[in-house]
């Protein structure tokens, strides 16, 4: 008999307006690959004008059906894009780990260009039992995704956001080009 192996790997997904190369996404799959676990971060269609078919269909291809050796990581609008593609997926999957940053489910006052991508939302009853591990992380001061639509993303998935201080939206403009938070998120799986 042969036993089959199977190996963890990860998608990291951007948001609105960048790319694979910007913030933290590189540092992130460089960690992840330095620990044996494949990572890579696709490049999303029309980050300045994303349609919401094409970027769905961005994440699908990257990700696919997930399993329990699947990490997803997202970051804002990514992380409506991937809960969408979780939700449309049939049963029955299991995703291991699921890193949402900045996540939100909510029109973004900021943002109002991005009303017709985020339409009502995403229904995300029922997906946090098909996560093995699901972390949800916001920052104190966001000034595009407001604090509240982050904690109720996670009190939707029955979790509550993990915070990190100064971090404003987790853009290489804030400071921010390594996300210690997410690693750990998944080192700890």
């Amino acid at each position: 008999m042969t036993l089959r192996t199977t190996q963890r790997r990860a998608s990291i997904i951007h948001g609105y307006g960048a790319s694979p190369e910007d913030h933290w996404f590189g540092w992130l799959a460089g960690q992840l690959d330095a620990g044996g676990i494949p990572a890579g971060v696709p490049a999303l269609p029309n980050p300045l004008d994303p349609d919401p078919a094409q970027w769905t269909e961005a994440v699908r291809a990257d990700v696919g059906v997930p399993d329990q050796d699947s990490i997803v990581v997202a970051h804002s609008l990514g992380c409506l894009t991937v809960l969408r593609h979780l939700r449309s997926l049939p049963e029955p999957w299991q995703l291991g780990t699921l890193v949402l940053v900045a996540g939100f489910v909510d029109r973004l006052p900021a943002l109002p260009d991005l009303d017709a991508y985020i339409g009502d939302g995403c229904d995300v009853a029922g997906l946090s039992g098909r996560i093995g591990r699901l972390t949800v992380i916001r920052s104190d001061a966001d000034p595009y995704v407001p604090i509240g639509h982050t904690d109720r993303l996670a009190g939707l998935l029955g979790t509550s956001a993990d915070v990190v201080p100064g971090a404003g939206h987790f853009l290489a403009s804030d400071g921010v080009t390594s996300l210690r938070e997410a690693r750990e998120a998944i080192a700890a799986v």
